[in-house]
């Protein structure tokens, strides 16, 4: 096991969680919409109601739930010094994934985002450094430099599931389309749901990993035959 430097300045942690989380953080996520571009092309979302009933769907049983659940369990194996439950937890993460366009949209986006995190340069073992250096999904990759980095997990999870939320509701208000005011009506809407998600995730096990989103896959499994994409996935 390997030692790590831990920020104590629990305010300067929040502030890099925040710039990890900023729309501008470079690593793409604006060019995704996991299979929300299909059900908005098929007529099924319509509006903000639709749509919130959607984006609620995914943090009760869909990927957005699940990755909440692998950011926390990778985050206090970095934090314990749990190599193999690391990779263990990444390799199921890969595996799950429902679609080709899934699979190349977390990986993608994980390899941009520890090239980018890289700019808060940390001491980090061997071991650390060997799963870095493997292909990651998205949520391992960012529960890790969470855990690396000593971001509250509770914050860490919280804030990247609303993150995650606000990246679907601005694939809806571009393409239903929805005015910027609804758009927030929605997120209004499920910040209590994506408190109870951020609390639930922080005593996860791999064992608890599931999902019930039959729709939401299926949609992302039709993205790549859609005749007109706006989005990769």
């Amino acid at each position: 096991m390997g030692t790590r430097t831990i920020i104590m300045d629990e305010q300067t942690a929040l502030i890099r969680l925040f710039s990890w989380l900023s729309p501008a953080f470079p690593i793409g996520g604006f060019a995704y919409s996991q299979g929300l571009e299909t059900a908005i092309a098929d007529g099924r979302i319509q509006d903000k109601d639709q749509l919130a009933e959607w984006i609620s769907g995914q943090l009760h049983r869909g990927s957005l739930r699940t990755d909440a659940y692998f950011l926390a369990i990778a985050a206090r194996a970095v934090t314990n010094g749990d190599w193999a439950m690391l990779g263990e937890a990444n390799e199921l993460c890969l595996a799950l994934q429902i679609s080709t366009e899934r699979d190349k949209e977390t990986r993608e986006q994980a390899a941009s985002f520890l090239q980018a995190a890289s700019a808060w340069p940390m001491p980090m073992s061997q071991e650390l450094t060997a799963a870095f250096d493997r292909p990651m999904a998205l949520p391992i990759a960012f529960g890790a430099t969470a855990g690396l980095h000593g971001v509250s997990p509770a914050a860490a999870v919280g804030g990247f599931a609303n993150s995650a939320v606000a990246q679907q509701i601005s694939v809806g208000v571009r393409l239903i389309p929805l005015g910027q005011t609804a758009g927030l009506a929605v997120q209004a809407g499920l910040e209590a749901q994506i408190a109870r998600l951020g609390a639930e995730a922080l005593a996860a096990q791999l064992a608890d990993i599931s999902g019930l989103s039959y729709g939401t896959d299926i949609a992302s499994l039709k993205h790549e035959d859609l005749t007109v994409r706006i989005f990769r996935s």
